[in-house]
Formats: C-alpha cells, sequence, structure tokens
C-alpha cells in the first residue's frame, strides 16, 4: 500500500483511544457524565457543533439534555487539541437543538480534510455508530423496541437478551484505466448531470473484494477489467458504508463496449490528464473528503485544482 496515499484519507484519520474494555461496565454513561472531565460532541441531524470551522466544539455533559441517546467514542490521544490526553469523549445524538441555533454546525462531507486527526475520526466515529442506532431500534429477531447498552455499542433485544452490533457496508471503489492511461469516470443518476466520480458499488454475500470489482464494473460499464489492486480504505458513514479502494486495467483480451447501465450510471467518460485538466470548468470531482478524490489526484500524480 502506497503511504502517501493512505495519508491523504481525510476519514481514516484517528487520535482516539476507542477504549473497548471500558464498554463492559453497565453504569459507564451515567459515570462518565458525573466525571468534569468529560466532554460530550453533539451531533443534530447529521451534522456536529463547532467552535470553529475547522474544530469540533467538546462541551461539558450539563450542556446536554440528559434524554439524550449517549454513546461513549473512547479518549482523546491527541497532543494538540484543547483537551488534555486521556479526556473521555460521548458522542450525544440530539433530537432537538434549539438551545444552540446561534451556534455553527460542520457537514462532515464538507470539513472532513479539514479537520484535525483527532477530531476527523471523532466526527467519523459518532455519526457512523449514531446512524447505526437510528436504523435498528428494533429487535430483528422480536420486532421490539431494543435498548441501548455497552456504553452505546451495542443494543438489546429486552425480550430474549439477544444483543445487537452495529455493522458496516463494504463497499468497493475503483480507478479503471485503459492501455493509454486514461482514467474511466462516470456519471451517476442521482448526481448533477456535470459531476463525475469512480465506479463503485455493494459487496455482495459470499464474493471477493476483487470480485466485486470485476462485477460492478461490468454491470455499470459493459467493460472487463482485470488485475484488481487494493489501495486501501475509509469509513463513509453515510450512513454506514466502508470503502475500500482499488484500481483495475481494461482487459485488453476481453473486449467490450463502454456501455453505462442507465439506471445508475448515466453517462462513462475516458480521460488523460490533459482530457481531465481541460474539462474542468465543466465537470465537478468528487468532494475532498473522499476515498475517490484520493485515488483520482493519485492516477493525476498529485492534487488537482479545481476550487472544491
Amino acid at each position: 500500500m502506497n503511504a502517501s496515499f493512505l495519508e491523504s484519507l481525510s476519514l481514516s484519520r484517528y487520535a482516539i483511544d476507542r477504549d473497548y474494555l471500558a464498554r463492559e461496565n453497565e453504569d459507564l454513561i451515567a459515570q462518565l457524565l458525573d466525571d468534569p472531565q468529560t466532554r460530550v460532541l453533539p451531533i443534530f441531524q447529521g451534522e456536529a457543533l463547532m467552535s470553529d470551522p475547522t474544530t469540533l466544539a467538546l462541551i461539558p455533559s450539563e450542556a446536554v439534555p440528559p434524554s439524550a441517546l449517549m454513546v461513549y467514542l473512547g479518549r482523546s490521544l491527541s497532543t494538540l487539541s484543547p483537551e488534555p490526553i486521556g479526556t473521555p469523549i460521548i458522542a450525544a445524538l440530539l433530537e432537538d437543538a434549539g438551545h444552540l441555533v446561534d451556534e455553527e454546525w460542520g457537514n462532515l462531507r464538507r470539513i472532513g480534510n479539514l479537520l484535525s486527526d483527532r477530531d476527523a475520526g471523532l466526527f467519523t466515529e459518532a455519526l457512523g455508530i449514531l446512524n447505526w442506532h437510528d436504523s435498528h431500534r428494533f429487535s430483528p429477531k422480536t420486532g421490539v423496541a431494543s435498548v441501548v447498552g455497552k456504553g452505546g455499542w451495542v443494543r438489546v433485544d429486552p425480550t430474549s437478551g439477544a444483543e445487537i452490533y452495529p455493522r458496516t457496508d463494504a463497499a468497493i471503489i475503483v480507478g479503471i484505466t485503459d492501455e493509454r492511461d486514461r482514467l474511466l469516470l462516470g456519471s451517476n443518476a442521482l448526481w448533477e448531470s456535470n459531476r463525475f466520480s469512480l465506479l463503485a458499488g455493494f459487496v455482495e454475500p459470499g464474493e471477493s473484494l476483487e470480485n466485486a470489482v470485476v462485477r460492478e464494473v461490468f454491470e455499470e460499464s459493459g467493460l472487463r477489467v482485470v488485475d484488481p489492486v487494493y489501495l486501501g480504505s475509509q469509513p463513509w458513514p453515510f450512513p454506514a458504508s466502508l470503502m475500500l479502494g482499488f484500481t483495475a486495467r481494461l482487459d485488453a483480451e476481453n473486449v467490450s463496449s463502454l456501455t453505462p447501465d442507465g439506471t445508475e450510471i448515466i453517462d462513462l467518460r475516458w480521460f488523460s490528464r490533459d482530457d481531465l485538466v481541460a474539462a474542468l470548468p465543466d465537470i465537478l470531482l468528487p468532494g475532498r473528503t473522499s476515498i475517490a478524490r484520493s485515488i483520482i489526484e493519485l492516477w493525476f500524480g498529485g492534487e488537482i485544482d479545481d476550487a472544491q
């Protein structure tokens, strides 16, 4: 794996000890809320409270409604943050942020690459686990309302005692090149018509990552690719994905035509580096927080100046 590529993955950064053994303490959240050193990261409608445009606001526990869903994120390891090393941090999912209406809130997609290592890791962790709670309020076994346990890292079926653990959806994303080292970019039906990115898709049950690369590329583009090479991974909590980055080459021995599937992908284009630069006034590339952007710039050979 390329070390500089891994360093470019904004949401794979962290400076937090998740302190997983503490989760076995049944009174963990209550004890942390009583600890004056504990700090809370408020999350409301998918956004985090900010102290300034690039720094999360970690506030005392008494400033957060006790009814909020809370998850223990761990202890800070950062030597560059205002809070000392070892500070325990809780995420709180607010149902109402009226008392904080005049404060600044941050969207992870837009600011993830601007945050410190600790804050990028905290925000990503918080959003991922809270999104999971939001979609798993009821037991898949009995249908009854589940309750939170283990510091927010499980939900428990109160009738059977069964523990439901968080899940992450694995998805591959791939930079495809042809014999001329051109990069394939596609436009998704859900995006603006001029936004282009890499092909990606979820890994199916019983499927290897490499097979998922070959299958997804063929399904979305009609192309056959070979030699899928793993680059690195980045969590993408929108709502619960883990993006697994690959490169792959067009199969020169299996000629196929470029055919958008027409459902997810509505346009596909090959770009040389010069082509991409020339097209930038007219097309939008993935944001700098995404692994797609990192893979594109790895192929490009440096940062792309498109004011995004």
